[in-house]
């Protein structure tokens, strides 16, 4: 499946060269609501992060489309439990690839779609203070998830910007050997709000 995703971001940028007159690009910021599933985290409360990053859609036709992003995403997990604060912060540079299907001219649309997320920082905190020790995360996070946004119609004092929102869940562990930390099957989910400008 990664190889696949690697495939069809390569084939939407080769797509986006040839044709940079049909995709709209665009900028999007937005909040995170992120947990782990699994047995050994489930009494454990969520991290709240941000997302941002840049994004390119794909018109077909008036009903479909086809969008890919790159975010920064900040997800993972935290605890207060016994008084003592504890973080596990996981960051990734997450790549979807989303079908979009417009309803009418009503401006929502719903999307659905993989993602492959990159690893570029894996902390575990107490009481703010980073703990040097190795987790062993995975380097490659597969997810697949859906939502709903809506666009601003054009002509419009808003025309440009949108919003979406997006529940993501994960497919694989988060950690190469879990036995010795959280137990087995622990895995990403996110809840994503966001807003979007399209230049």
């Amino acid at each position: 499946m990664k190889k696949l995703l690697l495939s069809a971001v390569a084939a939407v940028f080769a797509m986006g060269v040839s044709n940079a007159q049909e995709i709209d690009f665009g900028a999007k910021v937005g909040v995170n609501f992120a947990k782990l599933q699994g047995d050994a985290v489930e009494d454990l409360d969520g991290r709240t992060g941000i997302n941002v990053g840049v994004t390119g859609e794909y018109m077909f036709n008036e009903t479909f489309a086809l969008q890919v992003e790159a975010l920064y995403s900040q997800q993972g997990l935290q605890s207060d439990e016994g008084g003592v604060e504890q973080k596990l912060k996981l960051d990734y540079i997450n790549v979807p690839v989303l079908a979009k299907f417009y309803i009418g001219e009503s401006g929502f649309s719903v999307e659905a779609g993989p993602q492959i997320g990159f690893l570029v920082s894996d902390k575990y905190e107490v009481d703010g203070v980073n703990v040097d020790e190795d987790l062993n995360a995975e380097t490659i996070d597969l997810s697949a998830g859906g939502g709903v946004a809506y666009k601003f119609k054009e002509g419009t004092s808003l025309e440009g910007l949108s919003a979406n929102v997006r529940y993501m869940i994960g497919l694989n562990n988060v950690y190469k050997d879990n036995g010795d930390t959280f137990g087995d099957d622990i895995t990403n989910s996110v809840l994503a709000i966001s807003l979007g400008y399209k230049f």
